[in-house]
């Protein structure tokens, strides 16, 4: 923070009163003694004495915007701003305080103003994609984020909010293509994907069958179909779907992949040998995929194996014949240790000089790269298409980009390819997806290493441990991060959730009491609060804070409707309860709600939708023991091996 009057108040004004020279005299000792609010009241006093001045109006703005005071200073920033326009300290810090109050969209002209002004200062960009943010702009706040840490790479809370930012971005395209496309190949990958992330294997080896028989369809599906199956421990067709892809497919690096992990799982030096060489081919064609694709090239391999192959490499370089590039990642990878973040992807790529070949020309190179698997060149060659709305370019530069691990470009490709009316959605949306979420556990990565025993960072353990259904380790996580931070409104939500997962109603009460304290209006909280409420039979209670919930987001409102539902129900209201419940019937996972309908149908004398309604209900019960079937067999997988 630095003054902009300094106590002669510069060229012309040597005449000031003396009166006046002692008051910026002692705000300024005042501020540098970081008692703020003395230092605002003696520039109150001095603007009285001479009001025409904007830098000593911008002087008290800055007091009262570190004392908290924001309205006061946004008052104190319009009269500097109206004085004189072009100064830089008004203009971004009635930005500042414009987003602390909620005014984002007035705050974005003024931001973009002071951005103009000071390049070099990260705090323009660093509020620009927080002001983005909360309007629900995702890609252009992640653009903003991204030129902070470029300014400033160790700048935790820019690399937070890029993370939080990303996720955004993927969490609202998926709701786009759920709405618009689920019945496309793409969006059947995605689920399979997630199903194969929750081990629920057989499923998700259903869907993959399902994404191969269409036309259209995303790259190396048989690949990871045979990452499927090395997971069942079923390495004979993982083989097969690993041939047939690289037969079917030769641009696919991942069949390749494959099959160097099948080689791995032997104890043979010969296999180990045969597996480094297939790596060394990928390596030669894109250093890039590689790099990316470790982390999976290693998931699910004993512990035994991903040791003995670490040993085999690690002799291999002691003896000079792979090298430190190629042998490091591999190591890091298998021990855990991240890679320094300076290095992503998207700051290590600078923009490419025009080029004087012809666009044609460019993608037809580009082409030939993608289909020898040379991903880092086909992106290279691609990425001045941005902007040039080419949808067979963009949808190429968003696949090679991502298969080489440079996300940001595949994320601006994909939403370049959405903006085009003209082009089927669900390829983009799928590689904006799939962007995303790399890019939002890089970033969340990079904010862990520079700020590793925040309160941030073990609410980001504990919500990764609740999704992983970890609920101790969930709840000791959100308590470390109160333990530092007492009142932190995302831990005591986060605790609360864990709290209601693990069955433990009371305290899951007692927590989100303390949430609202913080939070009274927070639509999550006081769904919690309800749904926990009801699950203690107290009804009446869980009313109110049902009625503020109906402000949640809107995959949330479903289950809203549902819980007021059981509300009326239980207090007599019937035709409320018909309401709610069919408003709340898309929540429904094991035909509850529909009981529920039928039975109120049924005691208005309505026998044609308690019927409908009892239909519908066996369908999503039998919907729900066949989805138990496979759960089990996903979970038992050698109890049912041997059935006759």
């Amino acid at each position: 923070m630095v003054l902009l009057v300094i106590p002669q108040l510069g060229v012309g004004q040597q005449d000031q009163s003396p009166q006046l020279a002692s008051l910026l005299s002692a705000a300024q000792q005042a501020q540098a003694a970081n008692d703020y609010a003395a230092a605002a009241a003696d520039y109150k006093q001095a603007v009285k004495l001479q009001n025409d001045i904007p830098e000593l109006w911008a002087d008290l703005g800055l007091m009262q915007h570190e004392t908290g005071d924001y309205t006061a200073a946004i008052q104190s920033f319009q009269e500097a701003n109206r004085l004189k326009p072009s100064l830089y300290v008004p203009n971004l810090f009635l930005g500042i305080d414009y987003v602390h109050t909620g005014k984002a969209k007035d705050a974005i002209p003024l931001l973009l103003k002071a951005e103009k002004m000071n390049d070099a200062d990260p705090l323009p960009s660093l509020t620009l994609g927080r002001a983005y943010s909360s309007l629900g702009e995702f890609s252009q706040a992640a653009r903003e984020l991204r030129h902070t840490v470029h300014l400033d790479a160790k700048q935790s809370s820019a690399w937070f909010a890029l993370g939080i930012a990303s996720l955004s971005q993927e969490e609202e395209d998926s709701r786009k293509m759920v709405k618009d496309d689920q019945d496309s190949s793409y969006a059947k990958a995605l689920f399979a994907q997630s199903l194969v992330k929750q081990s629920r294997y057989k499923e998700a080896a259903g869907l993959y069958e399902s994404v191969l028989a269409s036309k259209d369809q995303p790259p190396c599906m048989r690949s990871e179909l045979g990452f499927l199956y090395l997971k069942q421990r079923d390495e004979d067709h993982a083989a097969l779907e690993f041939s047939a892809e690289q037969k079917a497919s030769p641009e696919c690096m991942l069949a390749l992949l494959g099959k160097a992990r099948l080689r791995m799982n032997t104890v043979s030096s010969n296999e180990n040998e045969e597996a480094l060489s297939l790596l060394h081919e990928v390596w030669a064609r894109d250093p890039g995929f590689l790099l990316s694709s470790l982390p999976s090239l290693f998931e699910g391999m004993p512990d035994e194996q991903t040791d003995r192959f670490l040993d085999f490499l690690s002799r291999q370089y002691a003896s000079g014949k792979i090298d430190n590039a190629f042998y490091v990642p591999f190591s890091q990878t298998v021990h855990g240790v991240s890679a320094p973040f300076e290095e992503t992807a998207f700051m290590r790529h600078a923009s490419q000089p025009a080029s004087s070949v012809s666009p044609s020309t460019i993608q037809h190179l580009a082409e030939k790269d993608y289909a020898s698997g040379h991903y880092g060149l086909c992106d290279s060659r691609l990425r001045n298409s941005l902007g040039n709305r080419d949808a067979s370019a963009l949808q190429l530069l968003a696949t090679c980009a991502f298969l080489t691990g440079d996300y940001e470009l595949s994320s601006d490709a994909g939403r370049e390819l959405l903006a085009l009316s003209s082009h089927p959605t669900a390829a983009a949306l799928y590689w904006s997806i799939k962007a995303n979420e790399k890019l939002a556990f890089q970033s969340l990565a990079h904010f862990e290493q520079l700020e590793p025993n925040s309160a941030r960072s073990h609410i980001l353990l504990g919500d990764i441990y609740r999704q992983r259904e970890r609920y101790d380790d969930a709840q000791g996580e959100y308590t470390k991060a109160l333990d530092i931070s007492p009142n932190d409104p995302a831990a005591l939500l986060g605790l609360a959730f864990a709290y209601f997962a693990g069955a433990n109603v009371a305290k899951t009460i007692d927590t989100a009491q303390k949430a609202l304290l913080q939070s009274p209006d927070d639509p999550e909280v006081n769904l919690l609060m309800g749904e926990a409420l009801i699950s203690q039979h107290k009804f009446p209670d869980a009313e109110p804070f049902l009625l503020k919930a109906l402000r949640a987001k809107p995959q949330m409102l479903p289950h809203v409707h549902a819980l007021l539902g059981k509300v009326y129900d239980a207090d007599g209201k019937t035709q409320e309860a018909i309401s709610e419940l069919k408003m709340g019937l898309e929540s429904d996972q094991d035909g509850g709600l529909h009981y529920m309908l039928a039975r109120l149908y049924r005691k208005i004398g309505d026998t044609a939708d308690a019927d409908a309604a009892l239909e519908q209900m066996k369908v999503l019960q039998q919907r729900r023991r066949e989805g138990a079937v496979i759960a089990f067999e996903d979970s038992h997988p050698s109890s049912l091996d041997d059935a006759p």
